[in-house]
């Protein structure tokens, strides 16, 4: 399915950017609960065919704001750090309910498991850390099938370009060490970024049931995530329901051949969030490059809110609000002193420029920033020229607002520095 122009912002209307901008100021992060409900209830109806379990990838959007509603809601988590594990637990999520897959080694291993905490073994040696520390223990391990699926390397997280799970040659030290500490390995994880092409799920799940069948004590088996947001208009979306069917026939087939009934994980989470957030930001500037060159629209939010286009040439939609006016051809820039601070970067290639048409910005516009509720506040350059982290405000329902998380001022910033005066 696409997204239509009509539908960019999906949840707030210029009135409403109005006030919040006067209450809350700019640059501002809004979240909408309706739509985060909405999104998590399909994450939830996935096709399967012998139980599903639902893990939001909370590295996408962590506001403890949005994880209670997920946890209401009674979805799982995918921890990626001890940070992310810590924080969870206090968003009220029980420690069964929280899995931590982490590149690097934990810190906190001892102390997590013994809570009921899951564990997904990402290398050879946190498979070998985690035996010795727990033998006769059952976990998860993440396998790097060879495969890799994404619009650019940086967003690829299978194949042999990724870093990420234990390469599948090595399954068979794996299965070695987890019988030297006598570990049940119960759960397989993968993840490598699928998309939204019902062909490219089905060749992943057969893939993954392929490694599946080589380790008989597997009962659980996780897609991961990499379903595709249309943030963009015209972008297609991915359809749960037809992928979904895919792969739950790829499991029947898999049962009819194994006899085994494998529980099938799913771990969304741009997919979850992604629409459901939006940047209030507002001009400061307009400045231009002569009749050859390009004209910029200087914002209070740039890459200390949304990296993403600076780091991937992402796109996301941007509006002036702002009717009546000449349009002109504009390059959207944040406020930071960074050539790289670009809010409007040709598709996937951050080194380029590629102006939008728009009303003609002047200073004091409002401007909205869509697609924004995921890898933006979790993942922004905060502190980068000294600028301090935005607010995050929850949307209820129409002009029902409350502050989840409050702007960071500069003496909260500088709190944990010290040496001499």
């Amino acid at each position: 399915m696409t997204v239509d122009e009509a539908d960019r912002h999906r949840f707030l209307i210029p009135e409403e950017a109005a006030a919040i901008r006067a209450r809350f100021g700019t640059p501002c992060y809004v979240y909408d609960r309706g739509t985060l409900e909405a999104a998590a209830r399909r994450a939830l109806a996935f096709p399967n065919a012998f139980g599903l379990t639902v893990r939001y990838a909370m590295k996408a959007n962590s506001c403890a704001a949005v994880l209670r509603i997920f946890r209401d809601l009674e979805l799982h988590l995918d921890a990626s750090s001890d940070h992310e594990v810590e924080r969870a637990l206090r968003a009220g999520f029980a420690p069964e309910r929280i899995a931590l897959t982490s590149q690097a080694p934990s810190r906190r291993l001892e102390e997590f498991i013994p809570r009921g905490v899951r564990y997904t073994a990402c290398s050879l040696l946190q498979l070998e850390r985690f035996g010795a520390a727990f033998p006769g223990q059952g976990l998860t391990i993440r396998v790097n099938p060879g495969l890799g699926s994404g619009a650019m390397n940086r967003v690829n997280t299978g194949g042999p370009a990724s870093s990420f799970g234990i390469w599948h040659e090595y399954l068979e030290e794996a299965r070695a060490i987890a019988l030297k500490h006598r570990l049940s390995i119960h759960g397989l994880h993968t993840h490598i970024g699928s998309g939204s092409d019902p062909a490219v799920w089905t060749r992943v799940a057969d893939l993954v049931l392929g490694l599946a069948e080589s380790l008989p004590t597997v009962s659980v088996v996780s897609l991961g995530g990499g379903f595709k947001v249309a943030r963009m208009p015209g972008e297609t979306e991915t359809d749960l329901t037809v992928v979904g069917e895919a792969v739950r026939a790829a499991f029947v087939a898999f049962q009819e051949r194994t006899n085994r009934s494998l529980h099938m994980e799913i771990e969304p989470g741009s997919y979850l969030v992604a629409n459901a957030g939006a940047i209030v930001a507002t001009c400061l500037d307009v400045v231009d490059t002569g009749a050859d060159g390009y004209t910029f629209a200087k914002l209070d939010a740039g890459m200390t809110e949304i990296l993403r286009p600076s780091l991937y040439g992402a796109q996301h939609p941007i509006d002036v609000l702002a009717e009546g006016r000449a349009r002109a051809s504009v390059v959207f820039v944040g406020p930071t002193c960074e050539t790289g601070d670009i809010l409007t970067p040709a598709p996937g290639d951050s080194e380029a420029l590629a102006p939008r048409d728009v009303p003609r910005p002047e200073p004091g516009d409002l401007v909205l920033i869509g697609g924004a509720g995921a890898y933006c506040a979790s993942m922004a350059a905060v502190g980068y020229n000294s600028y301090p982290a935005a607010p995050e405000v929850m949307r209820d329902g129409p002009g029902d607002y409350y502050e989840a998380r409050s702007r960071q001022d500069l003496g909260s910033a500088l709190a944990n520095e010290s040496g001499p005066a």
